[in-house]
């Protein structure tokens, strides 16, 4: 849990001619006693000479024990009382977990999860100490890629950290977050952005300021041209980048008459006034990346709260899903997640997914019972009114391919013994292929041997005529998707899998595979269009086999 530590030190610089005292914390962790040497440590020490050269008090250590690694890290809060820049910079072996980091003390041994609190300094209690110095605090932490015994639940190296309002981080390999700090940190009148451009082999992350200088230019150097920047609207550029209400109350703290005074009480009257902030902020803290959102839409669509959209982006549709979801269990609808609604979201929905699959099967054995019963009564017989009896009550049955094969010996049979003049008047119709055409086909030969194909054709082309703008609907719906030929492949070969036999993987959705969807959606109790939506799309996804990238 984050620790919240009352403001010591101001945001930029003093407005008096008296320059504010740069303080800095600088401890080199070398020698471990049960894990190897992180040989770049003792190069922290030439740092801190560094910083100290420059005018930085310095509280350093070397080769520390987690107690002593607590009490510096409290000695630097205690004394940092004044409107300085704060560099705080830990050289040593680190161990991280999902959601935590902490540095180590030397007398580190083989810490795990449960004992690690133990045996290291967390780095979010570093960075709550570096936020007491808002917009003029920069933590280094240097690591090597050395052997590290570490028990069950924890990995070394630095992890992911949830980086405070107004402090820079930066991380790194030892030697080069050294030579940083002793090269490029005593230097003033220059950003941190700037400064990190010479040192794109470190990574660093929260408030880089293009505009702020790290320290503020000596006061001996020339004035600033009038038309320059003065030391307010510095302060003010790094409250607008900062853009929180505590940057802005520490603004007015300082110019509480200044320029920017009523601007800076209506932004942060404005930003306290939004509704679910601390939601919003929260879900935020989480860091969910796009394919987490895409799983979170994913579960919520499958759970029956339409997100409209399997984007990974949460706009107004999921924020109403979400909010749709929470009210149904529970929750504060406020629309943004927290971790655990994430994670009881997925487990829904896995919980779901499953129960579908298991709805699908028995839905299956049934139909395919009845199928096989009806394919008995009618169409096993292989005579040509059977076989359209069976198509008619089961076109994407079990037997349908078996049934229309023979269905068309029957029909060229027929054709051979037709005589002449029935024979042209059908192929007239054929060609055609309208229901005027067949009509006329039976006008003139009720009893024909054609007749019977002649009708089913009329059945079909009239009903496929009624659903000509659903089709249409349908078919614009699938395109919305915007599937790749590698997406249809895939799609397909899911398909294959459940054995709804789509033909080959070609990425070309033919009538084989409209008739597979169709089958598919009637398994999982869909509306059987033969076409795809987001919502049978969820539910091929819902089976494990399927993943569709960008």
């Amino acid at each position: 849990m984050r620790i919240t530590i009352g403001v010591l030190l101001s945001v930029v610089f003093s407005g008096g001619p008296a320059m504010p005292e740069d303080r800095a914390l600088v401890i080199g962790n070398q020698n471990y006693a049960e894990a190897a040497d992180v040989t770049a440590a003792d190069a922290a020490e030439l740092a801190a000479r560094s910083l100290q050269t420059a005018g930085f008090t310095v509280i350093r250590g070397a080769d520390l024990t987690v107690a002593d690694l607590r009490a510096r890290l409290s000695q630097a809060l205690l004394e940092g009382v004044d409107d300085g820049r704060l560099v705080i910079l830990l050289s040593g072996h680190f161990a991280q977990s999902d959601s935590q980091t902490w540095f180590l003390g030397v007398d580190a041994a083989a810490p795990d999860l449960v004992t690690v609190a133990a045996q290291g300094l967390p780095v979010a209690t570093v960075l709550d100490v570096a936020a007491t110095q808002a917009g003029g605090a920069v933590v280094l932490l240097g690591t090597e890629a050395r052997r590290l015994p570490l028990g069950p639940g924890l990995r070394p190296g630095i992890g992911a950290v949830s980086v405070p309002q107004g402090v820079t981080l930066v991380t790194g390999d030892a030697a080069r977050i050294a030579d940083f700090a002793a090269r490029s940190l005593a230097a003033r009148g220059q950003s941190l952005t700037a400064l990190l451009a010479s040192a794109p082999d470190l990574q660093a992350s929260g408030f880089l300021s293009r505009l702020v200088p790290f320290r503020p230019a000596d006061p001996g150097a020339p004035p600033v041209s009038p038309g320059g920047p003065d030391a307010e609207s510095i302060f003010w550029q790094s409250t607008r980048e900062q853009g929180t209400p505590e940057a802005f109350d520490a603004y007015l703290k300082r110019y509480p008459e200044g320029r920017f005074a009523d601007l800076a009480r209506t932004e942060a009257a404005r930003i306290r006034a939004e509704p679910g902030r601390e939601a919003r902020l929260a879900e935020q803290a989480l860091a969910l990346t796009r394919d987490d959102r895409r799983a979170v839409q994913r579960a919520l669509s499958l759970l029956g709260f339409d997100p409209r959209g399997i984007d990974g982006l949460f706009g107004a549709g999921s924020r109403t899903a979400i909010a749709a979801w929470q009210k149904a269990n529970a929750q504060t609808p406020t629309t943004y997640l927290t971790r655990e609604q994430v994670v009881a979201v997925l487990d829904q929905a896995d919980r779901r997914a499953a129960e579908l699959e298991a709805e699908a099967d028995l839905r299956k054995a049934e139909q395919q019972r009845q199928d096989q019963l009806y394919w008995n009564q009618t169409g096993a017989a292989g005579d040509e009114a059977g076989l359209r009896s069976y198509l008619k009550r089961f076109p994407d049955g079990i037997f349908a391919e078996v049934a229309g094969v023979r269905l068309a010996a029957i029909e060229a049979e027929l054709g051979a013994q037709a005589a002449a003049q029935e024979r042209a008047v059908w192929d007239v119709a054929e060609t055609a292929d309208t229901v005027e055409g067949y009509r006329d086909y039976l006008a003139a030969f009720p009893e024909g041997a054609f007749a019977a194909e002649a009708t089913a054709r009329i059945d079909t082309l009239t009903a496929n005529a009624a659903n000509d703008a659903d089709r249409q609907s349908w078919q614009a719906t699938e395109d919305g998707l915007a599937l790749s030929e590698l997406a249809r492949g895939l799609i397909e070969g899911r398909l294959e899998a459940l054995e709804l036999r789509p033909g080959p993987p070609d990425g070309v959705f033919d009538d084989q595979t409209r008739r597979a969807i169709r089958r598919f959606q009637t398994l999982r109790d869909l509306e059987a269009t033969g076409y795809l939506d987001q919502t049978t799309m969820v539910s091929l996804l819902a089976g494990g086999v399927l993943e569709l990238g960008e």
